[in-house]
């Protein structure tokens, strides 16, 4: 599985499509398979939603695209491929099966950018805004960088193609590099202020990270005040958002495997969707994203340390499917944290480490597994005499949100069976007030 799909909370039930091979553990043939939840939470499979259709638009893979509700009608627009071509289909019986439109509602680029898009032109984003609807897709200009492109309609049949909304440049590197190619717009609105995300190529097929803009979309065009990286890591990718009926705003994101290519076959699964995390509008412009407060619904065996001063490290319990909140109250200078799926010999362990004014996670010990990818992955926080780390470790994903506002995640492998500590340490004084353990109960129904 890959890409989050037609995210839509449609009769007090949240519909999840994503891209789905049922054919085997890497890309091709791709459809978009369907789970429903309650409770965004506990979730159930349901039958693949899209398949090709031999000689159809669509015939090499339903990719990414959204889902929208027109006028009572479920509708999903996707593209197909190959080419690229902008797909729509509608249901009528909870969101079951689906009937496609015969013909792509955008056939092609548009004719100011055909030459040089490469052929590139996908994941539709559709809102409705002022009585039109308008759709966000991505594409690029080879030798420039990527595009964010706007289409309105009256009808979401008959698109209208306006103009670039966003432009990358291949040459600029400051604040980052924005890429050769964008994917998987989404557009959130906060009221004053309006976020594109996009997910971001280097050279073709490589993954860089998710991108956004702040600033504020007005009379069809925007204006960016800010841009950001999401999350810094290129295992994190093609995010779709919904808000919910409740008003919040609710993104799952596509989680990579980072193995290699013969582990995953061998396993017979790859990619998973990240926790459902609600995102918020933040000074300076900066995406908050926190764990949805329906998780607390998994939490069993409830474990509570106080007052703990680690001189050094040492380990507190063990399993590999737990949920953990631990606040830090630290000297200057000190580096702490905690340690995950450890061995009793420590040969194998993944750190999440707080020092110097950043977290990070460390995996470069988290398997012996030699198919296995080891990285540092660091995000810049203020540690100001105190900070709040609040895991969700689940066997090979870890998620890690930063005083509920700022996320990191990692994958990491063990490859031992005892490789299940759980545990704290320390370099510096550093008092742990509270540090709380759950056991995470399953998500299926």
């Amino acid at each position: 599985m890959n890409d989050p799909n037609g995210l839509i909370q449609w009769k007090n039930q949240f519909h999840l499509f994503y891209q789905y091979n049922p054919y085997g553990a890497f890309h091709g043939s791709i459809h978009w398979g369907h789970a429903v939840s309650t409770d965004l939470v506990h979730w159930r499979h349901l039958p693949v939603a899209l398949a090709p259709t031999p000689d159809g638009p669509d015939k090499d893979g339903c990719w990414s695209g959204c889902a929208i509700d027109h006028n009572g009608v479920p509708t999903i627009f996707y593209t197909g491929v190959s080419p690229q071509v902008q797909c729509t289909a509608t249901s009528s019986d909870d969101l079951l099966t689906w009937q496609k439109r015969l013909q792509p509602v955008i056939a092609a680029p548009p004719p100011d950018i055909r030459e040089h898009a490469g052929g590139d032109l996908r994941d539709p984003f559709v809102w409705r805004q002022d009585g039109l609807w308008y759709m966000l897709l991505t594409s690029k200009i080879e030798g420039g960088g990527g595009l964010v492109l706007l289409y309105r309609s009256a009808d979401t049949i008959n698109w209208e193609y306006l103009h670039p909304l966003i432009s990358g440049d291949v040459n600029q590197r400051d604040p980052f590099w924005t890429g050769t190619i964008w994917e998987c717009p989404n557009l959130i609105d906060f009221g004053d202020k309006q976020v594109i995300l996009v997910s971001l190529q280097g050279t073709p097929n490589t993954f860089l990270y998710v991108c956004y803009f702040t600033g504020e979309f007005r009379q069809e065009s925007f204006t960016t005040h800010s841009r950001h990286i999401l999350v810094p890591t290129n295992i994190f990718y093609a995010p779709q958002v919904m808000r919910l009926d409740d008003g919040r705003v609710i993104l799952f994101s596509w989680i990579l495997e980072d193995r290699t290519a013969r582990s995953a076959l061998q396993a017979g699964w790859s990619g998973m969707m990240s926790l459902p995390l609600e995102c918020s509008l933040l000074e300076a412009g900066k995406l908050g994203l926190a764990p949805v407060r329906e998780l607390q619904s998994l939490r069993k065996n409830h474990s509570r340390f106080v007052n703990l001063q680690p001189n050094g490290s040492f380990l507190l319990l063990q399993g590999q499917a737990l949920e953990i909140l631990a606040r830090f109250e630290p000297a200057p200078g000190s580096a702490f944290g905690l340690k995950v799926r450890c061995s009793p010999d420590g040969q194998e362990q993944t750190l999440i480490i707080c020092r110097e004014n950043q977290v990070i996670i460390d995996s470069e010990r988290s398997s012996l597994n030699t198919d296995v990818n080891r990285r540092i992955t660091s995000l810049p926080v203020e540690i100001e005499g105190r900070i709040n780390l609040h895991i969700f470790l689940d066997h090979s994903i870890l998620e890690v949100f930063v005083n509920d506002q700022s996320y990191l995640v990692s994958r990491i492998y063990p490859s031992r069976p005892d490789s299940l500590g759980i545990g704290v340490f320390a370099e510096g004084s550093v008092n742990i007030p509270q540090l709380d353990v759950w056991v995470l109960d399953s998500i299926w129904e």
